[in-house]
């Protein structure tokens, strides 16, 4: 996906492909895709690092008196859109933040993903291999636009047409991705009426978080020209599986993966094992992060396959982390709890930093469970030692409060904006009056 182009490449390749309108796109605090949208003529400017913006206007960023922001391009995320408008095509740059100062912007997720990064390098470590996961479901929407909750299929896990109507959307979707350089591995109807997943591959972790966004960027848009509201929402409805966002994930050294050991029974390396004990000692203090909604923690149930107990597993896929079966280059975790709503930049950081506190300070890998945890009763899992992820996002707000090293991952800035944020939901969600307790008690009492 990303190549090293140079600036001479880039005005070359918008002369030659008629690109009348430039995005430069970044990402809120809370992960939502921002653009600011320029016509080509500014293509010089913006490869200058001159592009200026309002930063007191964006979700978690600053106050208003220090208002005046900077994006500077990352020339290897150029990137043409395969759709066009009547007035020429689209392309697209994604962009650091800066301060005027020309220090970068202290919150800017991709650069909170870069400062965990340059630690795993610190640490030896030449990249962080991710493998993203995310599912989403399609929705038909009315005669003004707006989505409903009916569903488009009655498709389930695998189902083909013509039960499975989304596949043609879908189909739609990954020629769009592959287009723009996604190499797809899979792409099929989930577990779920109207769910769909399509896994793209790995990539180092700033490029993933990037494909990540452009990802849900073109979900989204494909899915509006074939009358179909697109939603990464973790749980849109009640009695069925929710989307997840599976995260599987890799330290590489000069040497080659550094989770692999031929000599250990699983195929493990110490490095491999430290990293998964610091994923399972942290989980409770980065699920704020990896689910961030109110609406996460309706997913986050038992009976709906969501991983919900902190343990880990090569045989089963009840525990929050397992160890998928190949091995060489391909060894890997595969975290299970994240979902499509996080912030995707935000959301690796903070595993990759729960990953390298584990192998600092040799954290000793707990015993796999490989049995059925959602059939164990709650003295079991206590007998186990195995814990659950938070229930709510209070819960979870709190436990990241209690939790030094991913504040650390965070910065301050970010960390205290994000909770602020995730406080001001919960408090509304909590004082929100819903049609369930109106059924349930309006009549009664």
């Amino acid at each position: 996906m990303n190549r090293n182009y140079t600036r001479e490449d880039i005005i070359r390749m918008a002369k030659e492909e008629n690109v009348r309108y430039l995005r430069l796109q970044f990402t809120d605090l809370l992960g939502v895709i921002k653009n600011v949208e320029v016509p080509i003529s500014q293509l010089e400017k913006v490869l200058d690092n001159k592009m200026m913006f309002d930063g007191s206007s964006i979700e978690g960023f600053v106050r208003i008196e220090e208002s005046d922001m900077y994006l500077y391009p990352d020339l290897s995320t150029w990137l043409i859109f395969p759709w066009g408008s009547e007035h020429g095509k689209v392309a697209r740059l994604i962009c650091d933040i800066y301060m005027p100062d020309g220090t970068p912007f202290e919150g800017d997720p991709r650069g909170i993903l870069k400062r965990v990064l340059a630690e795993a390098k610190e640490m030896g470590f030449t990249s962080m291999n991710v493998g993203p996961e995310p599912e989403f479901f399609l929705f038909k929407m009315d005669e003004q636009g707006n989505p409903t909750m009916e569903v488009n299929d009655k498709g389930g896990y695998f189902d083909l047409a013509p039960v499975d109507l989304g596949e043609n959307c879908r189909r739609e979707i990954v020629l769009a991705l592959e287009k723009m350089g996604f190499e797809i591995e899979a792409s099929h109807h989930e577990v779920a009426i109207g769910q769909h997943e399509i896994d793209f591959k790995y990539a180092d972790a700033v490029q993933a978080a990037d494909n990540i966004m452009t990802f849900k960027l073109v979900v989204k848009t494909i899915a509006r020209q074939y009358g179909l509201h697109a939603t990464f929402m973790p749980k849109p409805l009640f009695g069925v599986n929710g989307s997840g966002m599976h995260t599987h994930q890799s330290l590489f050294t000069e040497k080659g993966n550094a989770f692999y050991d031929e000599h250990d029974e699983l195929g493990l390396s110490k490095v491999a094992k430290h990293y998964l004990a610091g994923i399972l000692a942290h989980a409770r203090g980065f699920a704020a992060i990896t689910n961030p909604t109110v609406n996460s923690y309706k997913r986050l149930v038992p009976g709906y396959e969501a991983p919900v107990y902190i343990a880990w597993s090569a045989k089963n896929r009840s525990p929050l982390v397992r160890i998928p079966a190949s091995r060489g280059l391909s060894t890997r975790i595969e975290v299970r709890n994240p979902d499509p709503s996080c912030n995707p930049y935000l959301a690796l950081a903070v595993m990759l930093k729960a990953g390298l506190d584990g192998i600092k300070r040799e954290l000793p890998l707990p015993e796999a469970v490989n049995r059925n945890i959602y059939v164990m009763s709650d003295a079991e899992r206590e007998r186990e030692g195995i814990l659950s992820l938070p229930g709510s996002l209070k819960e979870a707000i709190d436990e990241l409060l209690a939790d030094e090293v991913i504040c650390s991952a965070l910065g301050e800035h970010a960390l205290t904006h994000f909770v602020e944020a995730k406080t001001i939901e919960w408090d509304m969600f909590r004082t929100h009056v819903t049609p369930w307790e109106r059924d349930q008690y309006l009549s009664l009492y």
